[in-house]
């Protein structure tokens, strides 16, 4: 058997030794309980906060229409989404950055307020304006829920565990994937919509709880962090000027229009200004050194494919299934239900078998294979298709996003010191969710887009008038029209989203073909000594208690891979003690 030395430092070995020696202490924290209790006490937590932000992806969707048809807004439909995937995503990197400043536990806390802020805002609006204002600031706190709690996982759990973690993480999405439509569903036909809202604010205040309670993450700060305020600016302006672009482009404005030239020119340049800014800045808030790292921009290019694909598919199909095939908006929620499960099912899996084998490339590149023919399948849905058969290809693609999202957070943060794992892990989800952003609006408003016009060309003028505007169709609404007229609107809705899952088909065949590029490193089995001690404030008396979560296995599966041809102990310093 390898001799294990003690992870952490001790004060000083008198005091070290009476400390370990103490009976009462040996007999009241048994190593294995007290490791594994204080590790699940904190990941309890951060699996509520979790839970929290993926929940307001999804809980509006199957609430969606309705809500824009009693608010009169089925135009701005599109920016209930986007509002909150475009704030979170503009803030991302700022959280990233501060938590490795300043440490990450009342960033946490103070983002979770935010989010309780914003729902408040949206559980008290009567018009879409106010409605999609509280989404943004949901978003302002939710881009911190998911950022931080996917760093804090870094700061108490080796590489080499983390993927039984990130695994149930995903899990927790993919049961908010169906638990929210779901829930939306039963407030729409129940309680009302704006319950999507309130239900935040007492699991908002058992997240704080809980994060006050159980992570004992310090102040890292020695002096006043030199923010870098113009990088957090320009990367606002970019992101902005990008969303709007997709979103207004073809639709509300020509290409070719003033309106979205002049949106074009103004990402670019304020892209540009930014890679300056950031290549000075004393704390980037996106250091270019990460873009050295080979793994990190394959992972984020891949990254960005599968936000494109995911929320470009997920956002509307509930809509879809209650528009198209006649379910309630909680059967539509039900219906997501194989979606959840095939998700659920192959994140936990991969990231258990992750964990025990160490290897991880070729789970993601499988999962885009996997993804690209769900949605060649979800492209040939017609009115008249079984239910059935529609579920099996969203089931189908959650197995494939199972596989991949949560195994390319691994690969970054396993390529990068635990110093700046908050930042490159924010980066790499600033552009997924950038993607996310891209594929929501264009898929939402080229759907728009095709669906007057298709309704423009298909409906008859005596019908037209008894129907009313496409701004105030709700799914009650369509199935109370005449058969012929409802015939026409759901043709119209089938056929105005259908052809995009074919164009996006590609984009995850694309992914693939990145991902198949990443280089395999050995998963670090232990975290860095300085970063353990302050995330949990561990002492010498206490070391010997998490040598079984905190220390390299002997005979470890990955104990006799060699290093990385060039990765120096900062690139793949995740383990290096």
């Amino acid at each position: 058997m390898t001799s294990k030395k003690p992870l952490l430092p001790q004060a000083s070995s008198a005091s070290s030794a009476s400390r370990v020696s103490s009976p009462a202490t040996t007999a009241t924290t048994p190593p294995d309980e007290t490791s594994h209790r204080g590790v699940l006490l904190v990941f309890s937590g951060l699996l509520i906060a979790m839970l929290l932000a993926s929940l307001d992806q999804t809980i509006f969707s199957t609430a969606l229409p309705t809500i824009v048809g009693e608010l009169h807004g089925v135009e701005h439909m599109v920016w209930v989404t986007t509002a909150y995937i475009l704030a979170s995503t503009i803030v991302m990197p700022v959280y990233g950055k501060l938590g490795d400043l300043v440490g990450r536990k009342w960033l946490f806390v103070g983002a979770i307020s935010i989010f309780l802020v914003g729902s408040v805002i949206g559980g008290l609006a009567h018009s879409m304006p106010t409605l999609i204002a509280g989404r943004a600031v949901q978003g302002l706190g939710g881009g911190g829920l998911m950022i931080l709690a996917l760093a804090i996982i870094a700061d108490v759990v080796p590489a080499r565990e983390r993927g039984k973690y990130n695994g149930i993480m995903g899990a927790v999405f993919a049961v908010s994937s169906v638990a929210g439509p779901l829930l939306g569903g039963y407030f729409t036909e129940g309680p009302g919509w704006r319950w999507a809202f309130w239900m935040n604010v007492p699991l908002g205040v058992l997240a704080i709880l809980s994060a006050v309670k159980f992570l004992h993450l310090p102040h890292r700060a020695t002096a006043k962090p030199r923010l870098d305020y113009a990088g957090m600016v320009l990367i606002a302006v970019a992101t902005t000027c990008v969303v709007l672009t997709t979103t207004w482009a073809g639709s509300t404005y020509d290409w070719a229009s003033p309106q979205i030239v002049g949106l074009l020119v103004g990402a670019v340049v304020a892209g540009v200004a930014f890679v300056l800014v950031e290549r000075r800045a004393a704390e980037p808030v996106m250091p270019m050194d990460l873009f050295r790292n080979r793994n990190f921009n394959l992972a984020t290019v891949g990254g960005l494919l599968v936000g494109i694909a995911m929320f470009g598919a997920i956002a509307y199909m509930p809509t879809y299934l209650q528009m198209v095939t006649g379910a309630s908006a909680t059967k539509a929620g039900l219906l997501m239900i194989p979606m959840m499960f095939g998700l659920l099912l192959t994140s936990t899996i991969t990231g258990a078998l992750i964990s025990r084998t160490g290897r991880y490339k070729w789970y993601p590149v499988a999962g885009m294979v996997v993804t690209a023919g769900a949605l060649l399948l979800m492209s040939t849905m017609t009115p008249d298709m079984a239910v059935w058969v529609i579920c099996s290809f969203m089931a189908l693609m959650g197995v494939g996003l199972g596989m991949t999202m949560q195994n390319l957070i691994l690969v970054v943060q396993n390529s990068f010191s635990i110093k700046v794992v908050g930042t490159a892990t924010s980066s790499n989800n600033y552009f997924r969710q950038i993607g996310a952003s891209m594929g929501s609006a264009i898929v939402g408003s080229v759907f728009a887009s095709n669906l007057a016009n298709l309704l423009a060309e298909r409906m008859p003028a005596s019908a037209a008038a008894g129907a009313g505007s496409a701004n105030d169709f709700t799914p009650e609404a369509v199935h109370q029209l005449p058969a012929q007229v409802q015939d026409v609107i759901v043709g119209s809705y089938n056929d105005a989203l259908t052809p995009i899952f074919l164009v996006m088909a590609p984009l995850a065949l694309l992914a693939a073909v990145v991902l198949a590029f990443i280089k395999h490193k050995p998963l670090a089995q232990r975290i860095e000594r300085e970063a353990v001690s302050e995330a949990l404030e561990i002492d010498g008396a206490t070391h010997q208690a998490l040598e079984p979560v905190l220390e390299v296995t002997a005979g470890g599966a990955e104990a006799a891979e060699p290093a990385d041809e060039g990765a120096g102990p900062s690139k793949v310093g995740a383990g290096a003690v």
